[in-house]
């Protein structure tokens, strides 16, 4: 396979490749998913998570229907790669693309559940260990060695049942008798190379060879010393020499006498001849040395092949389904119910929300999903819900949660809700409130949305204030034209909108949901039960945001103009709203 056959890659980027890393490492990095490769070769980092999720996931990727569902995708996907417990585990979270069959969904839902209850079950020292496990094999860039010691530390701290299974059959004492070998030699162009400290022999070898080195070009210099302690003649200055040699490099005087030169025609040349027949010497002595240790090193790393190849893959892979489980631990996710139609939740929770956030209890289409600790049951089989109520409501948060919900499913990963029921979407199309009032913005829109309900496979839409880039009246009869669409096509969809009134009656199969302001706390914060209420429409309430501004204004001529607002939306209810917080201060 040649690198233009990856999607994303042109000429350029595959010149670029090549020229930076070459063609078979290039295509190791896209079948590994290994985006720090290809960013360090010179790809822009997002093109290069593009170019992997396409590599590793082209049917699934489809169902990413509009930009906004695009971005909730990747920002789901930044905060899981945030529990990522090597790099490259995180690199390959970054790249997760929708799964194609449920047989998928389902095997990755097991895979990292069970990751999920490991992570839970350990104590917080055996965390430690693992934390520091995978830490030192990152620090080590990931080597084969770093993925042995990684393995052997896991085995030590007695890990048991998935993820761990894929150490269970390795072989603990192969890998500790290749542990250091594999550490110690590696293969270059210029052939085998034994690091330093794999063998005291060679290192003092290599040692003396650098001492003897260093002296070569020192020639006068030594006879200088050597004259200095009073030897005059040529026997005499050739021990002294030898002598001299030995002391200031720490080899053994008959290794460097059996270099000595013999046919020397004074001083100077005796000692270069000598100097360079010794390097030559040890030179010799490393390499075979070298060939030897090498050979026994490669004998105790073939020895432990299969078990080597096997913890390789098993800490990678351990790695990426524990980073999931951390992931899903730190969120409290939960296994959906994949089902053939519909998309129910009960207590869902928004993962882009920090604080305490107010669970939400929803369904659109056919799901067997009840609240029975609230006393709510979603109504069923309905195709469309039209979302309606106050400013600042959570409407748009519920859209959004519903998307994260539908997308973890796709990926075979829990979800953020105590119970959820999914189907299978073919596509998801969330839309945000895009406050743009043009023709061309609506053209851009409609091209975006309607496309995906007219084509094969069920349709997920998740539409906000769609109002908000035409008129109000021409508006209404759009939205009751996308909500007709929706339920002709056999698709689901959950339209946020103010204009529940304008609307004119809906398909049978479709109904009206609301969310309520309750009023203003004592910091004169907006008070909103965020749980909709099912077949009713719910209200802006604008004389509670009123009723903050004449609280809040200071300025005489301004509380005025406030409260003329006032009496436009109801003077009596913002007078019973300032009460209400008076009394609970």
């Amino acid at each position: 396979m040649r690198l233009e056959e990856f999607w994303g890659i042109g000429p350029k980027t595959a010149a670029l490749l090549r020229e930076s890393i070459g063609e078979p490492d290039a295509i190791a990095a896209i079948e590994n998913a290994d985006i720090r490769t290809l960013a360090a070769a010179g790809v822009p980092r997002g093109r290069a998570v593009r170019i992997l999720r396409r590599a590793s996931g082209t049917d699934g990727i489809e169902v990413l229907g509009t930009g906004d569902t695009r971005d909730v995708y990747d920002e789901l996907l930044s905060v899981a790669s945030g529990y990522a417990l090597t790099n490259h585990a995180a690199d390959r979270i970054r790249v997760m693309t929708p799964l194609s069959t449920r047989e998928a969904m389902a095997d990755r839902l097991d895979r990292v559940l069970a990751a999920k209850a490991a992570w839970i079950d350990l104590g917080d020292d055996d965390r430690k260990r693992v934390i520091d496990a995978f830490d030192a094999y990152d620090d080590a860039d990931g080597t084969d060695s770093a993925a042995v010691e990684a393995a052997l530390e896991l085995d030590a701290v007695g890990l048991a049942g998935e993820p761990f299974d894929a150490l269970a059959g390795i072989d603990s004492d192969a890998l500790e008798a290749a542990k250091g070998a594999l550490g110690a030699v590696r293969e270059t162009d210029d052939g085998v190379v034994v690091g330093e400290g794999a063998d005291d022999e060679l290192d003092a070898l290599r040692a003396e060879r650098d001492a003897a080195a260093d002296l070569n070009n020192a020639a006068f210099d030594i006879i200088e010393t050597v004259r200095s302690d009073g030897v005059r003649d040529m026997d005499a200055l050739q021990a002294g020499v030898i002598e001299h040699i030995a002391s200031e490099t720490g080899i053994e005087p008959p290794r460097v006498r059996s270099a000595a030169a013999d046919d020397a025609v004074d001083a100077a040349d005796f000692v270069s001849q000598t100097l360079r027949a010794l390097v030559d010497d040890l030179e010799t002595a490393v390499d075979e040395r070298e060939a030897t240790v090498a050979a026994e090193l490669q004998d105790r790393i073939g020895a432990a092949d299969a078990d080597v190849t096997a913890a390789v893959t098993a800490i990678g892979d351990i790695a990426l389904e524990l980073s999931l489980g951390r992931f899903a631990a730190a969120f409290d996710l939960q296994r959906p119910e994949l089902v053939d139609d519909g998309l129910a939740v009960r207590n869902a929770r928004n993962l882009f929300l920090d604080g305490d956030v107010q669970p939400i209890t929803y369904a659109v289409g056919t799901h067997g999903l009840t609240d029975t600790a609230r006393s709510l049951s979603p109504p069923t089989d309905d195709r469309v819900a039209v979302l309606t109520g106050a400013n600042s409501g959570g409407k748009t948060t519920l859209l959004e949660t519903l998307s994260q919900v539908a997308l973890l499913a796709a990926m075979g990963l829990p979800v953020p809700a105590d119970e959820a029921e999914v189907g299978q979407f073919e596509t998801i199309v969330f839309h945000r409130r895009h406050a743009s009032f043009n023709a061309g913005v609506l053209e851009s829109t409609l091209k975006s949305i309607v496309p995906p309900l007219t084509g094969d496979g069920r349709t997920l839409m998740l539409v906000d204030e769609f109002e908000a880039i035409t008129e109000p009246g021409r508006a209404a009869d759009l939205l009751n034209g996308l909500v007709s669409l929706t339920v002709d096509q056999s698709a689901l969809g959950v339209y946020v909108t103010h204009l529940a009134d304008d609307l004119s009656p809906l398909p049978e199969t479709a109904r009206i949901d609301g969310i309520f302001a309750e009023g203003l706390d004592p910091e004169l914060e907006l008070q909103v039960d965020y749980q909709p209420r099912f077949g009713t429409v719910g209200k802006s309430t604008p004389e509670f945001i009123v009723s903050r501004l004449v609280a809040n204004a200071t300025d005489r001529a301004e509380r005025a103009g406030f409260e003329s607002l006032a009496a436009a939306v109801g003077e009596e209810a913002v007078q019973r709203t300032l009460s209400d917080v008076e009394w609970q201060q």
